[in-house]
């Protein structure tokens, strides 16, 4: 399947079906992660049931502490 993910095109496995998935198989731990899914910001409580879909445009963004 393939997605646009921050501006990239990538291919990921058709196993993906969920945001959840996708988060976990690009082994993302962070807590901290938005998800716009096609221009609309995600609630985290939608990331297990929002579904995946070829050609789906995705921005995840971390924050991540620092100095």
């Amino acid at each position: 399947m393939e997605l646009r993910l921050n501006g990239q095109l990538v291919t990921v496995p058709e196993t993906i079906r969920t945001i959840a998935d996708l988060i976990h198989h690009l082994k993302s731990v962070n807590r901290l992660i938005i998800v716009e899914q096609n221009g609309i910001i995600l609630e985290k409580g939608h990331h297990e049931t929002a579904e995946v879909k070829n050609g789906d445009t995705i921005e995840l963004v971390q924050f991540v502490g620092g100095g």
